[in-house]
């Protein structure tokens, strides 16, 4: 028995000393609601736009308007440098005008460099806000892009058009879906069924790429205005918070666990929210893929994101605050998601 022993040990040593550290490929997807970016010119036609002018309480101009360009350039290089050594791969954005806001973002000298592709869309939400994809082209190229409509029922409330984004992420294909969904306007309760409503579209954008290819890599992501534990984001998107059920078609949300430890992307009456959430297909954690996994999700809550001072110190540092600049970045802490690859 001690002679067995003694060459199990030798054994482990020589297969120690050949083995070879397995090399990957690491890339971030990350999602960012930048609270509000509206350029400087007055379009009478959205609600919110005579607020961000130069004649408005707020007295948003064009050095207020290339700072907030600035740090939200500064955020986005930021995330998930630490792993990666450069700025992420995928950027879901939501609260933004226009393309002019688009152009001009990724135009900023922290970002510039990285040569940022835009996808957007204008849609018809009443406050002018839309969704957009922005892509690197060295790991991505797109190959379909659409938008779907959400029907709340009610013609004075508009919400975000729902946008899909489809092309080959380094020889893979994936597709990712950038929402909005409706306000807590009216209270929780209250409007839920719209969140609800919203939720269905997703899901219907979901099963339509599953029904084609049920081993297919969608990237859901974006501000819900709901929490993980919400029935909005459990029943009618269909998500687990453990990897291994997500299966048949139910989608994996690791904000899950996040959201149960008690952090968040936004703060309200000293009350942590998780409503800015990346979910992924079951095929992003099947031990069966050979390409890109689910390596790990979190939040993007650094110290100089966070309100230094006073009654909301530790809150996101946004812009404004009603009408009193701040000069901070969002309302909100953005979230990302590192995939990986063997090489």
């Amino acid at each position: 028995m001690r002679h067995i022993l003694v060459s199990l040990i030798f054994i482990f040593l020589i297969a120690t000393m050949f083995a070879q550290e397995k090399e990957y490929k690491v890339a971030t997807i990350a999602f960012y609601n930048v609270e509000n970016l509206f350029d400087t010119i007055n379009d009478p036609d959205i609600y919110l736009n005579h607020e961000f002018s130069p004649e408005s309480d707020k007295k948003w101009n064009t050095e207020k308007y290339f700072s907030k360009m600035d740090r939200i350039g500064t955020v986005i290089k930021g995330v998930g440098v630490d792993v990666t050594g450069s700025a992420p791969a995928i950027v879901g954005l939501s609260e933004i005008e226009n393309m002019t806001v688009l152009k001009d973002l990724v135009n900023a000298e922290p970002i510039k460099e990285y040569d940022y592709h835009i996808v957007h869309f204008d849609g018809p939400d009443y406050r002018g806000v839309d969704c957009a994809l922005l892509y690197r082209s060295e790991y991505f190229e797109v190959t379909n892009t659409a938008m779907y409509g959400v029907d709340m029922g009610d013609p004075d409330w508009t919400t975000r058009d729902q946008l899909l984004v489809t092309g080959m992420f380094d020889g893979e294909e994936m597709s990712f879906i950038v929402v909005h969904w409706p306000s807590r306007r009216g209270g929780e309760k209250r409007s839920a069924p719209k969140r609800k409503a919203a939720a269905d579209v997703t899901r219907y954008i979901v099963d339509s790429i599953l029904n084609d290819d049920p081993n297919a890599k969608i990237v859901f992501m974006g501000d819900l205005n709901d929490d993980p534990v919400n029935k909005s984001v459990k029943k009618h998107i269909r998500t687990a918070a453990k990897k291994e059920e997500a299966i048949n078609g139910v989608l994996f949300n690791p904000m899950d666990k996040l959201y149960k430890n008690g952090i968040g992307t936004l703060a309200y009456r000293d009350k942590w929210n998780l409503f800015d959430q990346i979910i992924i297909s079951p095929s992003f954690v099947d031990k069966e893929n050979k390409g890109y996994t689910h390596y790990k999700t979190m939040v993007y809550n650094k110290p100089f994101l966070m309100q230094k001072e006073g009654r909301f110190k530790g809150y996101p540092f946004r812009t404004y605050v009603g009408d009193t600049y701040m000069g901070g970045y969002s309302d909100h802490f953005p979230v990302y998601m590192f995939i990986i690859k063997e090489k």
